[in-house]
């Protein structure tokens, strides 16, 4: 009887399938003809993103009809899409089982006797439980702080998000004055990242609020736009409903475009996925001296256009015969109409830096790089032909004491694998005087040819032959197959809206690049010894670990 049944069901399973396979049938060439369009020899709209409303304003769209002839009607669509769910619902439950069947190990329930399957770590999770990111740092004082939260919080206006304020226009006159019912976990995000900067580290390591700051970047209304002023090419500050400010560099080319060999460094385009890449390479290498950062799809109409007061902005909006928004803004190079940025329709896709503290509260000192390029078609700098250039560089200050020249070797490391060739200045905190990081700024410029990997970024390297311990130690231990730099990166970087970031050449170029860091390295270590390379920084230089004299032998040794 049970056979009997089992027998009759499969029969009208049969039955069911050959009907609605009939049907799809009589549809296809229906549905060839839809998907092609009416009178054209295309295949239809393949558009990445989906129109929004507002285009709308900006020129007629095509109205299509609700009904057309020869497109099915409601009962046979109803059909399609039932047979459709039951064709999904059957292929999620195979990939289930043959993902169960997949497992490698099993682990019996002494319990129950029942098997469950062992998670699947995390390289990156894997990768920050090592010891090499677990180290601690010295105990932080009010003067290893950026901010004392009881006294200079008040200087931040609107920053309690949930409150009621005036007038925007009126913002730099508000105070917050701290309560005894007020505590920093009540900030918002972008505040609780501002007051954790301290001497070494912009960000810990395990932070909870980074997580939090990134989702704010792409999901925080924005309130007002306007333009940067400064810089060769177009960039926006974006200003959040919690207050928050965020740069926004928007996509000016696709993943796949390399820079044309003929391009000097300094007229090359910068890109969006490179500002968020920079951050998570800068993470994973524990250096943490970039800004979060996050990638964003933007409305151009209403999130841009129809929130900003800066006329000189609104002004270049325009219509391209595509029917796509697009606006050129005004800088230095690349903002005129023959480079203007176009949405699809009205979105574009962007790169959002959260602001570091103001000018004001937090005041920043730029430095200008010993290896900075000549930014000059045919002239060269001094460190291109001078060999010994580096001996001159480590008598002066403040390279000749403490960790600065160790900090130009990490950025120098951190430049290399990206490919960035641009960078002329840094920054440090005023507050903490020489003995504090480089803050890893303006990354636009990087991930612009994974064919080619730019030897001469490595010659502050190879001309001082100096590195980090904690450096060298994670250099060799992104190396190592278990962990390896590319995959640490893709995994890092699927976390974000835009993924993917990066194309995969320019991910397997890190690998490549790394090698040919430990490659100098090794070359130095062989020619001066490994101690007279290696600096040891168990302690960090600023906590008074050796004195002025030793520190100073050792930068020289």
């Amino acid at each position: 009887m049970i056979l009997f049944r089992k027998f009759r069901v499969l029969i009208l399973m049969v039955f069911l399938v050959a009907c609605t396979m009939h049907i799809m049938i009589d549809l296809l060439p229906k549905l060839e003809k839809r998907a092609a369009g009416p009178d054209t020899g295309n295949g239809g709209c393949q558009c990445a993103h989906i129109p929004s409303e507002e285009v709308g304003s900006w020129g007629k769209q095509r109205i299509r009809s609700a009904v057309e002839p020869g497109w099915p009607d409601k009962h046979t669509l109803r059909i399609l899409q039932d047979f459709s769910n039951e064709l999904e619902a059957f292929k999620r439950m195979k990939q289930f089982a043959g993902a169960a069947d997949n497992q490698k190990t099993l682990i019996g329930d002494a319990s129950g006797g029942k098997t469950v399957s062992v998670p699947v770590v995390s390289r990156l999770a894997a990768l920050f439980e090592h010891p090499l990111y677990k180290t601690d740092l010295p105990t932080i004082t009010d003067d290893d702080t950026l901010f004392n939260v009881n006294t200079d919080i008040r200087f931040y206006p609107k920053a309690a998000g949930n409150q009621e304020w005036h007038n925007e226009a009126n913002a730099e006159d508000d105070e917050y004055p701290p309560t005894g019912d007020v505590t920093a976990d009540s900030y918002p995000n972008w505040l609780r990242f501002h007051i954790g900067i301290n001497r070494y580290e912009l960000y810990s390591r395990h932070n909870s609020v980074l997580d939090a700051l990134l989702k704010d970047l792409v999901t925080q209304r924005i309130t007002s736009v306007a333009m940067k002023s400064g810089g060769t090419q177009l960039k926006l500050i974006m200003t959040f409903q919690n207050y928050g400010q965020a740069l926004f560099k928007p996509m000016k080319q696709t993943r796949e475009q390399e820079t044309p060999p003929d391009f000097f460094y300094f007229s090359d385009f910068e890109r969006h996925n490179a500002e968020i890449a920079a951050f998570h390479l800068d993470r994973i290498l524990d250096f943490r001296r970039v800004p979060p950062v996050a990638g964003r799809l933007v409305n151009m109409t209403r999130e841009i256009r129809d929130v900003t007061r800066d006329k000189k902005l609104w002004r270049t909006f325009f219509i391209s015969p595509a029917n796509n928004v697009c606006f050129y803004g005004e800088c230095s190079y690349y903002c005129s109409t023959e480079h203007a940025l176009c949405g699809r329709p009205d979105q574009i896709q962007g790169s959002l830096a959260a602001f570091l503290p103001d000018l004001a509260l937090a005041k920043r000192k730029t430095w200008r790089n010993p290896w900075r390029r000549s930014y000059h078609k045919r002239k060269k700098a001094e460190w291109e032909v001078d060999p010994d250039y580096c001996d001159e560089v480590k008598q002066t200050p403040p390279y000749d004491r403490g960790s600065r020249l160790l900090d130009i070797m990490d950025m120098t490391i951190f430049d290399f694998l990206m490919g960035n060739m641009d960078r002329h200045h840094y920054e440090t905190f005023e507050k903490f005087g020489n003995d504090t990081f480089i803050i890893h700024l303006d990354n636009g410029r990087g991930f612009g040819k994974h064919s080619h990997d730019e030897l001469s970024i490595l010659v502050p390297l190879s001309q001082c032959c100096r590195v980090r311990r904690s450096t060298h130690l994670r250099l060799q231990l992104l190396a190592k197959e278990e962990y390896q730099l590319s995959h640490l990166m893709e995994e890092s970087l699927v976390r974000d809206r835009l993924h993917p970031v990066l194309i995969q050449p320019h991910l397997e170029a890190m690998d490549r690049r790394l090698r040919l860091v430990l490659q100098v390295l090794a070359v130095c270590v062989e020619k001066e010894g490994y101690s007279n390379v290696v600096e040891v920084d168990d302690i960090p230089w600023a906590r008074g670990a050796r004195d002025t004299a030793t520190r100073r032998n050792a930068i020289h040794r």
